[in-house]
Order: structure tokens, then C-alpha cells, then sequence
């Protein structure tokens, strides 16, 4: 798996570290509310695919005995060393997920949040990461959904927006970066508070573009955007897409999360 330049861009420029606290509380509680923490242990050890900035395992790290941070950015891996600069128990990993040379059979749980998405070689690199699990191992992964649940409106919107991804994650560094937070200050935002605001007058805002972001700041907003709109490669998912990709990767027990973000899914080693 070849990382995305233009991820590494992201987690130089937004590293997470000025995030309030309670917000990488919620926004993890969102990601993870699925995660089977009764199997996690003072005894675990585990593994964080794509790493980042280490912002999911700034949480995880106090719940398990050893975290591996895997990352094919070197940068990457130096930003989360300083975010993670308090823990005495992870491991940094500078590494393709699809060729580790970890041994196999290690790990009591993994995750990859956000980052396979982004990757063309997919497959193989969710039969690396299983290879690495123990029997049983929970791992929890969140790909971009299609949008199979939406209305036909919906699913239109997103085919401009993509129009959008790939005229401008191919422009230069500096014009694409501008044009991100653009994006985030005239569209995220005010959709984001339009959705905040419905919400406390009790309409339903399962629909409305955005609404995810309603209660989050424009840091999050920001840093989003340029996930979204940065990237030149892009893939989503549907759920029976999901299912299939890995049951055929070793997985069983298939669960996905109910709520936003989708979709978060958990599946176990065979």
C-alpha cells in the first residue's frame, strides 16, 4: 500500500494535537462504539493500521498492555510520536500494510480507520493485516460508505462533489490546500451549524449533508475537508461490499455501527 501524498499533507497540517480533548473523546466514541472493549485487556497488545497523527490511539493506548503505530509515511509517524509522547507503551512502525514482515499471529486486536479507502490494493492488504491477528482478534475498520441508505438526491449530490475531488486534489499543493478550507469555511460549516440548529427544533437531519458535523468544530471541519477533497484516489463501499471483502480475507462475525460514520465495521479472525 502506497500512502497517499496527499494524506501525509493532511496529518502535517492539521496534526491534531490542538484538538480539544473532548471533541477526540466524541468523535472516537463514534468510531469505536462497536468495539468490543470487554475482550481488551492490561494484557493486549495491538495494532493501529495508518496511523496518522496517533489521534485513535491517543485513546486506545491507556486500555492495552503494547500499540504498534503502523504508517507508510515516515512524517506521519513523527507527528504521533510527538502527539503520543506521554505513553511508555507503543511502538512506532514506519511500514506497508500490504508487506509488514511482522510475524504472524501477534496482535490480540487491531483497527484502520479511514485510510483503505484511499488505497487501490485493498484486498491484499486486509489479508496482511489478518495474517497478523491471533484467532478470534477483533479488528475494526471504517470505509467510506456508497451511499447505498440515501435518497436518489443525495447520491447525485455526492457524484458533483466527486467531480469536485478530482479536479482539485490534482492541483498544486498550496491552490488545493487553500481551496480545502475554503470548502470547509463556506460549505462544511454552515451546513454543519444549518443542521446543528433544525436539530434543536427537532426535525429530523438524518439526510442533510453534513449533519455529522453539527456538533464539531471547524478544526475537525477543516481537516476533513482536505481528507476529502485532497485525495486523488478514492473508493466507497457498501455494506454487502464490505461483508464480501472480508469474509474473502479470513473475517467472520461481520457487525456494522448503526450511526455515523459510514460505515464502521467489526469482524473477527477466522
Amino acid at each position: 500500500m502506497k500512502k497517499n501524498k496527499n494524506i501525509i499533507v493532511e496529518w502535517e497540517k492539521f496534526n491534531q494535537i490542538s484538538l480539544n480533548k473532548n471533541e477526540l473523546d466524541e468523535i472516537f466514541s463514534n468510531y469505536f462504539d462497536i468495539f468490543p472493549w470487554e475482550k481488551i485487556g492490561k494484557k493486549s497488545i495491538g495494532i493501529d493500521f495508518g496511523c496518522g497523527t496517533g489521534r485513535w490511539a491517543k485513546c486506545v493506548a491507556p486500555k492495552c498492555k503494547k500499540l504498534t503505530l503502523l504508517d507508510a509515511s515516515f512524517k506521519s509517524i513523527k507527528v504521533s510520536k510527538k502527539l503520543l509522547s506521554e505513553f511508555n507503551n507503543v511502538d512506532f512502525l514506519v511500514a506497508d500494510v500490504t508487506k509488514t514482515n511482522i510475524k504472524y499471529n501477534k496482535y490480540d486486536f487491531a483497527y484502520s480507520l479511514g485510510v483503505l479507502h484511499h488505497v487501490p490494493d485493498i484486498e491484499i492488504a486486509l489479508k496482511e493485516i489478518n495474517r497478523l491477528l491471533k484467532k478470534d482478534a477483533p479488528f475494526l475498520i471504517y470505509l467510506y460508505y456508497s451511499f447505498e441508505n440515501e435518497p436518489n438526491w443525495f447520491r447525485l449530490l455526492w457524484k458533483c462533489s466527486d467531480f469536485l475531488r478530482k479536479t482539485i486534489s490534482r492541483l498544486p499543493k498550496n491552490l488545493k490546500m487553500i481551496i480545502c478550507e475554503i470548502i470547509a469555511l463556506v460549505i462544511y460549516f454552515p451546513l454543519a451549524r444549518l443542521s446543528f440548529f433544525l436539530e434543536k427544533l427537532n426535525f429530523n437531519i438524518s439526510n442533510l449533508p453534513l449533519s455529522y458535523y453539527r456538533n464539531k468544530s471547524l478544526y475537525t471541519m477543516r481537516t476533513d475537508s482536505l481528507d476529502r477533497f485532497g485525495t486523488t484516489f478514492e473508493k466507497r463501499y457498501s455494506k454487502v461490499e464490505i461483508i464480501e471483502l472480508l469474509t474473502s480475507s479470513g473475517f467472520h462475525s461481520i457487525k456494522f455501527s448503526p450511526s455515523k460514520p459510514y460505515w464502521c465495521a467489526l469482524a473477527y479472525k477466522k
